[in-house]
């Protein structure tokens, strides 16, 4: 008997999806345990970066706002799901509501867009995989599922290694792949813990944390631990009490509500990766989480602060819009319309307090988060300290709006920038492959789901009718010494010999540093030179100099946009400050180092 062209698909797209969802869900609620886990050091990200968080419009600019009454577009009805996130301020306002509305930017683009909020991962991901399904059925305008979701870009490596495998055996047309961003978070995704762990970062040793796993708010939490040197118990279901542990949520809502629960658990205790026959009850003292999980945090409960957020990690959360490759390939107009409004409702939020608050009503009536408002959304849009229920302070919210400036730069598509994404999808890709290898033990390139065609597709279009790109959002760097270090390491970065020449091994260490630091956006960053004591001291002097000055030159020749002049310092220290003996060839190689130090004035 022959299977028909849709069982087939079942048995294809289903059953793999089952069988990893189940295994994955159990072992996160802890009904079975993961063989074979260790706590390992997350690899390292030196992310921390941005002063502030997106400035909210004061001026009184005069823009033209969409009405209520829904918009009357002849096309498809395109369905978008994303979560309650205010990076996304521009897209609501574009939209002018739930569905498009008459005198909406989407209307004006010939756009019908319906978004939703779906605060479910695993339902997104079935969902795109349901409206593949209809494509691959021969359906060109799918009712299931959804044309497409928004996430986390540093998330985007494992969402996309869950359903393009198998998106994949229905044709390399059928993937999702990103296509454009709508935002960032620019502080309101953090890691929040005791304040015991900003003072001491080894006081966190033994936390329970509740989060979203392999996903963006997690990767706060494992760039931190990496730059402390704290290892990362990846098995939910036991307690290593030298590691960082996790409660599996469902959401990031849900990691913030079993925070404020206070519930103890019980946990097989391990040591060194086994366990030692002991149980110990133990509670949530960390969260990862984004607003208003982190307002439910504070209001609800309090007691405790932003360890790490991404006010520090400027460029590791671009808002990621993901569809499927065929349809967006069939429907360049619409695809290229939705953007061009979403970057313009970024520009209008960007310049109007007015804009803003139109797109922050629209937001509470999509969301429909309980106890909010439009102020609620307008006021963690800028970012906020307040005092939680134990009187505390602690930062809350902190969001921006992409323009097409924004996307062209966060994509590398101009002159003298570097893949910001590409940066923080490999660096965070590489660390959940780290840490859950059976999980995600691989994750697609990124030259296999980044299709720019439709950003500069925009972009063509702007400048065919005289128009202008627009400007990107700039940093000032202070060009003096960095007072607050927030992270501090030495690369091996090899010269030639008695030169200030690169060896061919060091591109790679190069490549992996210019990743992180371009994902830290606005970080003041020093290259600090050392030699070990072999020759002449001022000699070694000169050469740790002309070292530092190398990398240096090197960053800002590979990406000038993320490198200005202003932001790198170099120091030179010669043969002093050893770390190792001079004594031996092993202690001499370790002296001979390039340290990075990272943070802010």
């Amino acid at each position: 008997m022959s299977l028909t062209k849709q069982a087939k698909l079942v048995l294809i797209l289903g059953f793999p999806a089952l069988l990893m969802g189940g295994l994955y869900l159990a072992a996160e609620k802890g009904l079975i345990s993961v063989p074979g886990v260790q706590s390992l050091i997350p690899k390292k990200a030196v992310l921390p970066q941005a002063q502030d968080a997106q400035q909210a419009p004061t001026q009184k600019v005069a823009v033209t706002l969409p009405g209520s009454s829904a918009a009357n577009v002849s096309g498809p009805q395109i369905r978008f799901l994303l979560w309650a996130w205010n990076a996304q301020m521009g897209l609501m306002l574009a939209n002018g509501g739930g569905q498009t509305t008459q005198g909406s930017l989407m209307e004006k683009h010939g756009v019908n867009l319906k978004l939703t909020r779906q605060d479910d991962v695993s339902q997104m991901q079935n969902d795109l995989i349901a409206f593949a399904k209809q494509l691959y059925d021969g359906n060109p305008q799918p009712s299931a599922g959804a044309h497409y979701v928004a996430i986390m870009g540093d998330g985007a490596a494992s969402f996309l290694q869950a359903i393009n495998p198998q998106l994949k055996k229905l044709g390399p047309d059928y993937v999702a792949e990103v296509i454009g961003s709508a935002g960032y978070s620019r502080g309101e995704d953090k890691f929040m813990g005791l304040p015991a762990w900003k003072v001491n970062p080894q006081n966190a040793k033994g936390a329970l944390i509740a989060g979203y796993l392999k996903d963006g708010d997690w990767n706060i939490a494992m760039s931190w631990a990496a730059l402390n040197g704290i290892r990362n118990n990846p098995d939910p279901t036991t307690y290593d009490p030298n590691a960082l542990n996790w409660v599996a949520a469902d959401s990031y809502i849900h990691a913030s509500q079993l925070y404020v629960a206070n519930q103890s658990i019980e946990r097989p205790v391990v040591v060194d990766s086994k366990r030692n026959g002991q149980k110990r009850k133990v509670y949530i003292n960390g969260v990862v989480t984004w607003t208003p999980g982190d307002v439910i945090v504070a209001q609800q409960r309090g007691g405790l602060v932003s360890i790490l957020s991404t006010k520090e990690n400027k460029f590791q959360m671009p808002n990621t819009i993901i569809g499927i490759r065929k349809w967006n390939s069939e429907n360049r107009p619409l695809v290229e319309g939705m953007l061009t409004a979403t970057f313009e409702g970024g520009q209008a939020v960007q310049a109007s307090a007015q804009a803003l608050r139109k797109a922050a009503e629209i937001s509470d009536a999509v969301y429909a988060e309980s106890n909010t408002g439009p102020d609620y959304w307008v006021k963690y849009f800028k970012g906020v300290t307040e005092k939680d229920a134990q009187g505390l302070s602690v930062d809350l919210g902190g969001s921006k709006v992409n323009t097409l400036a924004d996307n062209l730069h966060l994509f590398g598509r101009l002159p003298g920038s570097t893949n910001l994404f590409k940066a923080t999808y490999e660096t965070f890709g590489d660390i959940v492959v780290q840490q859950y290898p059976k999980d995600v033990p691989v994750y697609p390139p990124v030259s296999e789901i980044l299709n720019t065609s439709y950003v500069d597709g925009v972009a063509a279009t702007v400048k065919q009718a005289g128009g202008s790109v627009g400007k990107v959002e700039t940093q000032k760097f202070t060009n003096a010494p960095i007072t607050n270090v927030t992270g501090k390491r030495s690369y091996n970065i090899t010269f030639e010999t008695g030169k200030a020449t690169f060896t061919p091994g060091a591109s790679k260490t190069l490549e992996q540093l210019l990743k992180q630091l371009a994902v830290s956006g606005g970080l003041e960053v020093e290259v600090h030179g050392y030699t070990d004591n072999i020759g002449n001291p001022d000699n070694n002097q000169t050469l740790s100099e002309r070292r530092a000055f190398a990398v240096k030159k090197w960053f800002e020749a590979k990406a000038r946009t993320s490198f200005p002049e202003e932001r790198v310092q170099i120091f030179a220290h010669g043969e002093t400050k050893p770390v190792a003996s001079n004594d031996t060839e092993n202690g001499r190689a370790k002296n001979r180092r390039v340290e990075i130090v990272v943070g802010t004035n």
